[in-house]
């Protein structure tokens, strides 16, 4: 559970990012799935401080094709990090809810941009399928949402790096991904180049995900003051939750992704949050986005007892 105790919304309604449609709607599925409801529930004040204003494919020139859509994500993202600083420093927590994980740029801006002022140092836990640690020169796709991750390191697009900030937001020894299986080969290269900690779906069958999460946050603990954790559904089983933009067999369990976030939520640390890539066009009776609003509620102090 946040130390903080209103909770600010802030939703991304963006699927430029992504090589899929229908990520756009994820703010909207949540919304109705009630994750509002169910943080009142839990004692926190909410507010909903509606979405940031992103325009659709349809009136938008795709670009470089190794930098898609980039004009308008710099644009949107520019404006997620501001909310997200703001929420911050008005001591709030920022949960934002998207959309393609291109927003990751805009929450990490604006979370570093706080951190900065406040002395802080920042840690983030990436849940996800994916590294989102391409580049332009590596990219296979061209689509910024796998490129977030890397940006935050001050790795890529200069417009991109620059977004809450021209500084790293974050150092690469307080990175941890969790639940990857899918990660190309640039990415491969970086992660090494880095020296990322990164436990892939290999590591979590071989050690279980209670080792593992231990593990992170006695790091955490003696290293970093402010935790940000970005949870992509595409990190969970596809049996799971189905309507995600990138779906790949073989993630986290229920119980798992469940585990990691009352894990965090005990050590009192975490104090922004994004969840992205909920694709309703691909969900079955919203079941994703519901299934998204419970890990929410976990990460955020709820217990079965």
């Amino acid at each position: 559970m946040s130390k903080r105790h209103q909770v600010q919304i802030i939703g991304y309604p963006s699927d430029l990012g992504a090589g899929r449609r229908g990520v756009d709607m994820g703010p909207s599925a949540l919304r109705i799935a009630g994750i509002t409801r169910k943080l009142q529930a839990l004692g926190y004040t909410v507010i909903d401080d509606g979405d940031i204003p992103v325009r659709t494919l349809e009136t938008e020139h795709e670009g470089a094709t190794n930098l898609k859509f980039l004009d308008e994500i710099v644009r949107a993202t520019s404006i997620l990090a501001e909310r997200v600083e703001q929420a911050l420093d008005s001591n709030r927590f920022p949960l934002i809810l998207g959309g393609d994980h291109s927003m990751g740029i805009g929450s990490l801006g604006g979370v570093a941009a706080h951190c900065r002022k406040e002395r802080k140092r920042l840690g983030v836990v990436w849940i996800d399928a994916h590294a989102d640690m391409n580049t332009p020169e590596t990219t296979p796709s061209g689509n910024i949402h796998g490129m977030p991750l890397a940006v935050a390191m001050g790795y890529g697009d200069r417009r991109l790096c620059a977004i809450g900030g021209d500084f790293p937001k974050v150092a690469p020894e307080n990175v941890v991904i969790i639940a990857a299986r899918d990660i190309d080969k640039g990415e491969v290269e970086l992660i090494k180049r880095l020296n990322i900690s990164a436990y892939t779906m290999f590591d979590v069958d071989k050690r279980g995900i209670y080792p593992i999460i231990a593990e992170v946050v006695n790091k955490l603990r003696e290293h970093v003051d402010h935790v940000h954790v970005s949870f992509d559904l595409d990190s969970v089983d596809p049996f799971v939750a189905p309507g995600v933009g990138t779906p790949v067999p073989g993630g986290l369990s229920f119980r798992e992704a469940h585990f990691i976030m009352e894990y965090l939520a005990e050590t009192h640390m975490v104090n922004s949050l994004d969840v992205t890539e909920v694709n309703p066009i691909l969900d079955t009776r919203n079941s994703t986005a519901i299934f998204a609003t419970d890990i929410v509620s976990s990460c955020m102090g709820k217990r079965i007892l």
